[in-house]
């Protein structure tokens, strides 16, 4: 327990720097002289740098432990928003967000692996994946706005600066408090029923994953074409409402995170039912411009609040034998894809159709290719006695 208060802290300071640069991101880069179009191309490369920083992750983070890769991250991070503080050019910030995208690719696997493997019951994991979204969530609660603050008292030159500084000291503290190894899982603490569970067949097993795979895409795409429009739509002068909206946004979620009765309910029930709530939202906002875009983001974040915690029950359920390390690098390059995808798709499309139209329709989408029911029934992480710490 001890080890997962020290990650979320860690976490908590790490989720608080990084989406306090959301509300300002898209005036920055407009300030430099960009268009929406390399906006969504900048916002895009951010996710595509993600994908060798993810391949790269699943396998180290299952050979040699989370805490380096999770000090390396941060601190990396740290240092290029230092950098970015200082762009004077649109392909200045572009290169940046480049760069940044890679060093971030290795926090997400490190952190869940090394939560994940604090222990084998599969409801006490799901409460630490839920402990993981609660703690990020908190952040993004108040980031958005303190991001907006910053900038109007600091400018931007002086809020990159400070996030960065944040970022590194965090990475810091890591290095100090993050156990080298994570603590090994023996297979005879589980109950004997599934010790004994024979396993699917490969090519049962294989397809299920790929349809696993298509949800964090599609989702990923649908957050990038929100966090692409939002800020657009409030104009150049409104960091400070966009700000807000975000918090909102982070407080549905916070919402029903806190519900931890909710990991005792099928992961499939809970996605199909968020990914349609967050597909009725999506077109609330495109259709019916008259509600408040505040209430809309707020259910919105609550059915992300029910989404996430279920989709990392299902990944747990794949990640056996030591991989666990390799199947959140998996997962995180399918959200990279989705996050590349989505802010350049409505980038080139916000001429002709409303962006957060095509956020509603890759959610029904992934509700129509949904694993079939009694298909996607998840067991806990084990890690073999010959497996390498997470």
């Amino acid at each position: 327990m001890k080890t997962a208060l020290w990650l979320y802290l860690f976490l908590f300071l790490a989720f608080f720097d990084l989406h306090a640069q959301y509300p300002i991101l898209t005036p920055f880069a407009i300030s430099l002289g960009a268009g929406p179009a390399f906006i969504g191309w900048m916002m895009g490369m951010y996710s595509l740098t993600h994908l060798p920083g993810n391949l790269l992750a699943g396998v180290l983070v299952d050979r040699n432990g989370s805490r380096r890769y999770i000090v390396f991250s941060l601190t990396a991070a740290g240092a290029i928003l230092l950098l970015q503080a200082h762009a004077q050019l649109p392909w200045h910030l572009l290169m940046l967000r480049a760069a940044s995208g890679f060093a971030l690719a290795f926090l997400s696997p490190a952190c869940m692996t090394l939560l994940a493997s604090l222990s084998s019951d599969a409801e006490t994991q799901g409460k630490y994946m839920s402990g993981h979204g609660i703690i990020h969530t908190l952040a993004s609660v108040v980031s958005p706005a303190a991001g907006a603050y910053i900038v109007h008292k600091a400018g931007y030159s002086g809020t990159f600066s400070t996030l960065g500084w944040l970022l590194i000291a965090t990475g810091l503290m890591a290095l100090f408090s993050v156990p080298k190894h994570s603590p090994a899982l023996s297979p005879v603490s589980l109950p004997q029923a599934l010790q004994d569970k024979p396993a699917r067949p490969a090519a049962v097993q294989a397809k299920a994953t790929k349809r696993y795979y298509l949800l964090p895409f599609f989702v990923s795409c649908s957050q990038g074409v929100l966090f692409f429009e939002l800020p657009l739509s409030q104009g150049k002068d409104g960091m400070v409402s966009t700000g807000i909206l975000l918090s909102l946004l982070s407080l549905g979620a916070l919402a029903t995170l806190s519900l931890l009765f909710l990991n005792r309910l099928s992961p499939a029930a809970r996605i199909a039912a968020a990914l349609l709530g967050m597909a009725l939202c999506f077109f609330t906002l495109a259709a019916f411009t008259s509600i408040p875009p505040g209430v809309v983001l707020f259910l919105l974040g609550a059915a992300k609040g029910v989404l996430f915690p279920a989709m990392a029950s299902l990944f747990i359920s794949l990640g056996s034998g030591g991989h666990l390390g390799r199947t959140f690098s998996l997962q995180s390059i399918a959200m990279s894809l989705g996050a590349f995808a989505g802010p350049v798709a409505a980038g080139q499309l916000r001429d002709y159709v409303s962006p957060y139209f095509i956020a509603f329709v890759l959610l029904m989408t992934a509700i129509l290719l949904l694993p079939p029911r009694g298909d996607n029934k998840p067991a806990p992480y084990r890690t073999g006695l010959n497996s390498h710490a997470a």
